[in-house]
């Protein structure tokens, strides 16, 4: 198989040129600009290409497939001579298909916590030496790609995006994927770029559920009433498999699954349920609970999924991904449970589309109360990057509804303000998408007065 990648540098699209490499496949890609980690992947592999941007003399007519990925134009010269010759050509959810429609596919969709219950079921496959495929939006220790495709294993495990699958294909990814096995871990409105209302955003996960094939198992959380009721009233031809927090105690920091007194290395109610929805879709491959207890209770978490960038018997300091409101105050209500003697500062970076928008600002309300110091920091070039208009340290207060919130939009200031504090007795959380505007976190927490 020859397959050209349009936009090879996407997380994505990088990982599933490598794993199609490795497969065997011939593979080739173009992009505009590619950044680490892919930049250094795809030269390992020999795919990086020699130069950068796009040169529709790179499509021929024996290609067999192009994947274009999302990053590229509808006017991309590469993906108009390939539409030109009639190649065939995917995006790389339906890629994905392709390479996985005669093996069990298990999907896991909803707005939070898919990365997080996708990795723990790698974990547990991993720990009992199963053979799979997967996708997952996340680098996971232990596992060199975020892709792998083969002709063998006889089952695939995909984190199910809602976002757009291709600049000409509007249809959110997880539609793509015809599982047998689906989770739903909870719906909190986002992407308002494509979904510009809740109504929207929540019937794409309606549309999933009629994506499931007749007799399939549909895995959701109980506790989120919208889906709950989606849920109900769907008469999807699937099993219904609710699922919630389980039984546990925390102790000295620690949590505890029960009755086994199973010791974790993950906390938090989100996590506990995440947690849940990962057992049930690895009852539905055959792993009993006792087993998945034995192997989840070695995950460590996923890649910047509250993330410990530093500890000791005084502080901790975490990174996480935490972006929507959702999201966000679900980590915060972790930290602070988990540590309950200590007192927490947290910021987040306000840095996608959604969070940007002025109208969708006012969805974070009351998301940072349980933060004994909250701030706020935004790098002015996200918004001069996504072309929108600037909001003031009282738009985000006032959306916040927290009048002790602190605002930052200076990179250096926020960083003098973080050192300038106490950390006795303190643990410090850093959530963003992005990066701070190039923060080195390792470095501030080894800097941070106690």
């Amino acid at each position: 198989m020859r397959i050209h990648f349009i936009a090879i540098g996407g997380s994505a699209m990088h990982n599933l040129a490598i794993a199609l490499h490795k497969k065997g496949y011939q593979i080739t890609g173009s992009d505009d600009v590619i950044f680490e980690p892919a930049k250094s992947r795809l030269d390992k592999y020999g795919l990086l290409p020699a130069e950068m941007g796009w040169n529709a003399e790179r499509i021929t007519k024996d290609l067999d497939a192009v994947i274009l990925g999302m990053h590229a134009r509808i006017d991309n010269p590469e993906l108009l001579k390939a539409q030109e010759l009639g190649v065939k050509i995917y995006s790389y959810p339906e890629y994905i298909y392709e390479q996985s429609k005669n093996k069990l596919r298990v999907v896991i969709g909803g707005s939070h916590g898919k990365t997080t219950i996708t990795s723990m079921i790698l974990h547990v496959l991993n720990h009992y030496n199963r053979d799979f495929d997967y996708l997952v939006g996340a680098q996971l220790a232990g596992f060199e790609t975020m892709v792998k495709v083969t002709e063998e294993a006889p089952v695939m495990i995909i984190e199910g995006d809602e976002y757009l699958s291709s600049p000409i294909d509007r249809r959110p990814k997880f539609h793509l994927y015809k599982a047998n096995v689906a989770v739903i871990s909870g719906i909190a409105w986002d992407h308002i770029n494509v979904f510009p209302t809740y109504a929207d955003y929540t019937s794409q996960f309606d549309k999933f559920i009629n994506t499931i094939v007749d007799g399939g198992s549909l895995i959701y959380c109980e506790a989120d009433n919208d889906l709950n009721e989606i849920v109900q009233q769907s008469t999807a031809k699937v099993s219904k498999i609710p699922y919630a927090i389980p039984a546990h105690e925390i102790v000295n920091g620690i949590t505890y699954l029960l009755p086994e007194h199973t010791a974790l290395k993950v906390f938090g109610d989100h996590n506990l349920m995440n947690l849940n929805a990962a057992k049930l879709v690895c009852k539905e491959l055959n792993i009993s609970e006792s087993e998945f207890n034995e192997a989840i209770s070695s995950f460590t978490g996923a890649a910047k999924r509250l993330e410990v960038i530093s500890a000791d018997e005084s502080t901790n300091v975490y990174k996480d991904f935490a972006h929507s409101p959702s999201k966000l105050k679900a980590t915060i209500d972790a930290v602070k449970s988990q540590f309950t003697d200590r007192k927490l500062t947290a910021c987040i970076e306000l840095h996608t589309f959604s969070s940007l928008n002025k109208d969708f600002l006012k969805e974070y309300s009351g998301s940072m109360d349980k933060a004994d110091d909250a701030i706020v920091f935004i790098d002015l070039k996200s918004f001069e990057q996504k072309r929108m208009e600037p909001f003031s340290e009282a738009d985000v207060r006032d959306a916040f509804a927290n009048p002790n919130l602190k605002f930052f939009n200076d990179a250096s200031k926020l960083k003098a303000y973080l050192l300038s504090l106490n950390y006795q007795n303190t643990n410090l959380l850093m959530m963003s998408s992005g990066n701070y505007a190039g923060f080195d976190l390792p470095e501030l927490a080894a800097s941070l007065s106690k």
